[in-house]
């Protein structure tokens, strides 16, 4: 028994971190549900077709499952945390010519190091989340998030840059099920999110309009139209402004080459968008910085590792070493594609996170 040790459970309105408040209500946790206001604008039709979160239709969902499962309710501004920490950080992303990845930094700045440090001085001893995720202390004595049971729903990759203390304060409880169990828990004790769809990666572009987020959110400070080139700088057509693309890109460019061709480099400096053919993808080494160190404690030696460049890449072997300006150095057995700068790289060993950082190049 955990002798009513206080947890405090950030409760977006879905069905997972609702079943992770139940869980943990079983087990004997004294539990507090606290959801996090973090964006201000809602529109009705997107709630409706997303699933809604982080805004006022979360608040009242998670109230009414914190009434059924009797146990006290808060919201919690954020606001301020998020325009500036997630917000700002995306938008000067794009700007430089880079791809964000605002839910790996939202979980590390805002779910965690806001909500942990407003917790803790509300008197809890852990704060909770439903990540499909689990977190084990190694024979080394660090904490490391490990692979939830379920392959499709894992979630580890978005939770690289946690760190030791975040990690030794933190609950994960529904890391052992799957999704299908989650919801089958939730029918059966009579959640009214039982069937709640997921909500949407990025909660504050809800439509997937990058481009008129960003030109609402830089304003005068947005890229204009600029040259399509070749790698050897031919000019073979006109863009939007290169915070319109992503390394990887095909569809949506506008330009007809005879057969498919892709973007492959963003020159933010001359607003430039390099296009090329699908092999121009591929590369063995990625360069990464930003490094968080999670399972082992430092680099000192070349080390094997698994490696994602996305979520949803499946993983490839590759060696790590650190190169003298600091940056580690990944250089991959076979090669991996459309690497992106300003997304992350991550590290695992089985089914732990070694830890990971942000692409360079």
């Amino acid at each position: 028994m955990n002798n009513k040790k206080t947890v405090v459970v950030g409760m977006s309105g879905g069905v997972d971190s609702s079943v992770a408040a139940y869980l943990l209500k079983e087990q004997g946790y004294h539990v507090i549900g606290v959801t996090m206001q973090i964006w201000q604008e809602e529109d009705p039709c997107q709630i409706e077709e997303n699933g809604g979160c982080c805004g006022n239709s979360a608040v009242e969902d998670a109230r009414r499952v914190a009434e059924m499962l009797d146990i006290p309710h808060y919201v919690m501004n954020f606001r301020k945390e998020f325009q500036e920490k997630v917000i700002d950080y995306f938008v000067e992303e794009y700007l430089n010519g880079r791809t964000p990845n605002p839910c790996n930094v939202c979980n590390r700045k805002i779910k965690w190091e806001a909500l942990l440090s407003r917790s803790m001085e509300i008197g809890a001893d852990y704060i909770a989340t439903g990540h499909y995720a689990r977190i084990d202390q190694l024979p080394n004595g660090r904490y490391a998030v490990r692979n939830s049971v379920t392959a499709t729903k894992d979630q580890t990759y978005a939770l690289y840059n946690l760190t030791q203390d975040q990690l030794s304060r933190t609950l994960m409880p529904i890391g052992e099920y799957t999704k299908e169990e989650i919801r089958t828990i939730a029918e059966k004790i009579g959640l009214p999110v039982a069937g709640k769809k997921d909500s949407q990666d990025i909660c504050f572009i809800p439509d997937g309009d990058y481009g008129a987020f960003l030109e609402k959110e830089a304003k005068d400070r947005m890229p204009g139209p600029g040259n399509f080139v070749t790698v050897d700088g031919k000019v073979i057509g006109t863009h939007q402004g290169v915070t319109h693309y992503t390394i990887g890109q095909r569809k949506g460019l506008g330009i007809a080459m005879g057969h498919p061709v892709f973007v492959t480099e963003l020159r933010p400096e001359t607003n430039e968008v390099v296009i090329g053919e699908h092999e121009d993808l591929f590369t063995t080494k990625i360069w990464c910085d930003q490094v968080n160190y999670m399972g082992m404690e430092e680099l000192t030696e070349p080390r094997r590792v698994t490696a994602k460049i996305r979520y949803s890449h499946a993983g490839s072997s590759c060696t790590i070493s650190k190169e003298a300006d600091g940056t580690v150095l990944c250089t991959f057995d076979e090669p991996v594609r459309a690497s992106t700068p300003g997304q992350a790289v991550v590290f695992y060993e089985g089914e732990y996170v070694l830890g990971g950082g942000t692409i360079l190049r």
